[in-house]
């Protein structure tokens, strides 16, 4: 993984050296899954009950995608950047693990455990190759790989699954508590964030829904159906990425990704351009947070859950005499959202450094040649 992963030119040390490395990580291994984000926000955007063409039939594929399909991909992509093709193997089949062992989707946890499970086996192999008898390399490079692709996968189901639900639960209650406080703006803090590690259904619908819902029979809107579901903050990091990204393949594919997300209402489709450079989280909690301050201030509800979280489904929500202010709301987080990530993508040049380099793996994949 180390030669995937620029040292960081410029004499760069300590924290940001290491932060460097974690979003060029990350990059590794959502780069060349972008394609199938895609597919599957196309999918979504168009089946489901809500969606352009809803098809209960086809509609079907979409969560085995996010639940099984994208997480492996990942946790396949994480271990073949650490150990090759025996790496991209053990990876996913530990991904399994943390996948059954959640009841959210795993991509956090298969950011973890897919590398992890490779750098394992690397070790493994180092110390069995060298004494392995010749005729002997296969059956033994398969069974090292199954029994530790066994454990890795009971370790992810009883270990990190567990934990990574334990940290969705922590971020909803830490919400609950600013709502239950008045501190509105604030929970942006905790919201965007754990939206970005898919989080986002379980705060959504465990935490915010049941409360709009109450505030919905007593004043006939409420705010809290709007404090994860905004398209704002979104929209205005796909645009900064499509204008400012230092890769080419990052900058074609964001339009696309701007229209499932703002018209289709699939947030989850912008998710990985955040997962590959960590600090852009900080142009989400500060489009998320001018939101529900505008929210706030114009006085503005909306009658139910936008689902899927598209323009159309807000508007579609809106109770009478509120249109303007929830508009507004989502003009200026999607400004806010887009300033911020904007300056943070001209400003880190090291980090375009990474997913150029990410782009070149990418690439390697493609033809076999990865390590």
């Amino acid at each position: 993984m180390a030669n995937f992963i620029p040292a960081g030119d410029g004499g760069h040390t300590g924290w940001r050296a290491a932060a460097q490395k974690i979003g060029g990580n990350l990059a590794g291994m959502v780069i060349p899954n972008i394609g199938a984000f895609i597919a599957w926000g196309l999918l979504t955007a168009l089946f489901i009950p809500t969606g352009w063409l809803p098809n209960e039939e086809l509609g079907s594929m979409v969560g085995p995608m996010i639940v099984n399909l994208l997480p492996i991909l990942i946790g396949y992509t994480g271990g073949r950047m650490v150990h090759g093709q025996r790496g991209a193997v053990i990876g996913a089949v530990a991904t399994v693990g943390v996948i059954v062992g959640a009841s959210i989707p795993m991509f956090l946890g298969a950011m973890l455990i897919g590398p992890l499970a490779a750098w394992i086996l690397k070790k493994i192999d180092a110390v069995l190759d060298p004494v392995t008898p010749p005729g002997f390399e296969m059956l033994i490079g398969n069974f090292s790989l199954g029994i530790s692709g066994l454990l890795m996968a009971i370790l992810g189901f009883v270990g990190i699954g567990p934990v990574v639900n334990a940290f969705s639960d922590t971020l909803g209650a830490g919400v609950k508590v600013l709502v239950d406080t008045g501190l509105l703006p604030l929970a942006s803090i905790l919201i965007e964030p754990a939206k970005i590690l898919f989080l986002n259904n379980a705060i959504n619908y465990g935490v915010l829904a049941p409360l709009g819902v109450a505030q919905v029979e007593e004043a006939g809107k409420s705010i809290m159906f709007m404090l994860e579901s905004n398209p704002g903050p979104g929209l205005g990091i796909l645009v900064a990425v499509w204008l400012a990204a230092g890769s080419k393949v990052l900058r074609g594919s964001a339009p696309g990704a701007i229209v499932i997300h703002f018209l289709g209402g699939i947030h989850e489709i912008y998710f990985p351009y955040v997962l590959m450079k960590p600090i852009l989280v900080l142009a989400a909690i500060a489009g998320g947070a001018t939101g529900v301050a505008t929210f706030l201030v114009t006085g503005v509800g909306v009658v139910a859950t936008p689902a899927p979280g598209s323009i159309f489904a807000y508007l579609a929500v809106t109770p009478p005499g509120n249109h303007f202010g929830v508009l507004l709301g989502i003009l200026l987080s999607a400004t806010v959202s887009f300033l911020v990530a904007f300056v943070i993508l001209k400003a880190s040049k090291d980090g375009d450094d990474d997913l150029e380099a990410a782009k070149a793996k990418s690439k390697s994949m493609k033809t076999g040649g990865a390590e």
